[in-house]
């Protein structure tokens, strides 16, 4: 309830801060001026101030993300830039649509600066917003997307600001101005954190590759451990992950999220587990030992520690298994003895990350183990096929309503796994489910 509350209140701050431009500029409105030049200025403002809110949406301030979920958060960022581009679009659509002769202002050769500036905001924004819905179709590596998203993103906004410092109908009053005022250096305030301050704080508490082991299902797992003797333990919560950045220094641009595969009860090293699905990844195991690497982190609310629960429903798909492993694994060093039910969805017996260990937790009295082979061999007895409630049913035990469930891996199969507890009757609240796909 507590965490409702605070997402709750999380969620009116943004809206407030969101329309508190279009307030201002009511208080200053022109009838004169006519309604739809007044609707397009107010569609403006909103939309460049919800632009300047995407930047605290992707701070990893852990206060603000933990009641709502980090990767909600994220999902939140990017459904949300469309509903500014929206507003920013109709923006200069409606002064054309009312007096058509604001259509001079897209002669380049002749307009003047404030509508250079807004067209180039227009125009990085629509790239911005382009490259991310079609990076895979196009190829471009994360790391290259990484990069042009932070730059265009500040493209935008400073265009965008000049554009409306240079208009000035809504900044001439000493109020606007101040208005204006905290507003950038709320903005720099941001990006000196995100890109100065945070790196600065993570260069002091640098971590050293121990080992780097090779695992099923073309994954490897990371060994980390402090590299300075006597740092403070590293605390974290089963299921939760951290920005790794490796081979860089802390100011490096491109960030890569990964789960801890380790219990949490280990608190002199941290163990990654990486799939090799693209550049960065494939070259994981490259890195030497004791290289120095940086950790943002932990985040998300995936675990189990901010649930009550009698038992767990765990489904995992491919590498999704690596919080499954640290919730597991966690569980058995603290000794709880609460019954947990795994399913394990995977292409083919060789495939499954952590098989041998999955085989030996297999063997608890409290923990039932279930692998589910989508494309197995014909010497396969165990389940075939994909996630359904029959099959969810065929192994859950009575009162399975009760238990907290948590789900990772493909979308796919997590929408597939929500379904199906849904069918068998599962309350919403009772299912958790980690999405990293962003863009």
């Amino acid at each position: 309830m507590r965490a409702a509350v605070r997402g709750g209140a999380w969620i009116a701050v943004y809206f407030c801060v969101a329309v508190a431009p279009l307030i201002f500029a009511l208080i200053d409105l022109d009838p004169g001026r006519g309604f739809l030049i007044n609707l397009s200025v107010a569609l403006g403002f909103v939309g460049l101030s919800m632009i300047g809110l995407q930047f605290a949406l992707v701070a990893r301030f852990e206060r603000v993300a933990a009641p709502l979920g980090i990767d909600a958060l994220l999902q939140f960022h990017r459904q949300i830039s469309y509903a500014a581009l929206t507003f920013i679009l109709l923006h200069p659509a409606l002064l054309v649509f009312d007096k058509s002769k604001f259509l001079g202002l897209f002669d380049l050769d002749m307009d003047p600066w404030r509508a250079r500036f807004a067209i180039l905001a227009t125009v990085a924004l629509l790239l911005l917003i382009g490259l991310s819905i079609w990076r895979r179709r196009i190829r471009m590596s994360y790391e290259t997307w990484q990069l042009t998203h932070a730059v265009l993103a500040i493209v935008v906004s400073v265009a965008a600001l000049m554009h409306v410092l240079l208009v000035g109908y809504y900044v001439d009053e000493p109020w606007e101005q101040v208005l204006w005022a905290l507003m950038s250096a709320a903005f720099i305030s941001l990006l000196a954190w995100v890109r100065i301050l945070k790196p600065l704080r993570h260069r002091r508490h640098a971590w050293r590759v121990e080992r780097i082991s090779p695992e099923r299902g073309d994954s490897w797992t990371l060994v980390l451990r402090p590299a300075r003797q006597g740092a403070k333990p590293f605390a974290f919560e089963p299921g939760q992950f951290a920005w790794l950045i490796a081979g860089a220094s802390p100011f490096a641009i491109t960030h890569h999220p990964f789960s801890f595969s380790s219990s949490a009860e280990q608190k002199d090293h941290v163990a990654l587990t990486v799939k090799a699905a693209g550049d960065f990844t494939s070259r994981i195991r490259e890195l030497p030992p004791e290289a120095d690497v940086y950790l943002d982190g932990p985040h998300g609310s995936f675990t189990i520690d901010r649930h009550e629960a009698s038992g767990f429903g765990l489904i995992a798909g491919g590498v999704g298994i690596t919080p499954i492993m640290s919730i597991t694994r966690t569980l058995a060093d603290r000794g709880d003895q609460r019954p947990r039910y795994l399913f394990v969805c995977n292409r083919d017996w060789d495939s499954v990350t952590f098989r041998e260990e999955l085989d030996e937790h297999a063997s608890l009295p409290n923990c039932e183990v279930v692998h589910v082979l989508s494309d197995p061999d014909e010497a396969w007895a165990g389940e075939r096929g994909y996630l359904s409630a029959e099959l969810l049913g065929r192994h859950l035990p009575q009162g399975y309503e009760r238990l907290q469930y948590f789900t990772c891996g493909p979308n796919a199969m997590m929408d597939a796994a929500e379904t199906a507890l849904a069918d068998l009757g599962v309350a919403r609240s009772r299912v958790h489910s980690e999405r990293f796909t962003m863009v």
